[in-house]
């Protein structure tokens, strides 16, 4: 099992979908670091020899910024709009959608389940 960036990766799978398992590595990623280095995108994990990995390893943490520094980039961001107060900061703190879509309807993924509003019983 190679063991990159503080990730294992899973066996089964072909190098350039096992690598997206690292955050900070999509596929378009993964598909340029195998040909940079030379390896074929569909060998299986498993088959990587150990200099092959070490290989991968010292690339990707030379040249791709991934996992801890990418997530403390990533909040980091999102604190400093908060903190000059943005709009995209006031979004991010309501958990709302950042980009301008419509909230009316939709935007379930942000906003979670909805949430039913009564209007009370009637006084008497």
């Amino acid at each position: 099992m190679a063991r990159i960036a503080g990730v294992n990766l899973p066996n089964q799978k072909r190098l350039e979908i096992g690598l997206t398992y690292i955050y900070g590595i999509g596929q378009p990623t993964a598909r340029k670091i195998a040909t940079e280095l030379g390896m074929s995108p569909d060998t299986k994990v498993k088959d990587l020899s150990e200099e092959e990995v070490t290989k991968l390893r010292n690339y990707i943490d030379g040249n791709v910024q991934v996992e801890g520094d990418l997530r403390r980039e990533r909040t980091n961001a999102i604190k400093r709009l908060s903190e000059i107060g943005a709009y995209r900061g006031m979004r991010h703190r309501r958990g709302l959608p950042v980009n301008g879509q419509r909230t009316k309807t939709n935007a379930r993924t942000r906003k979670g389940p909805k949430k039913t509003v009564g209007r009370g019983k009637k006084a008497k």
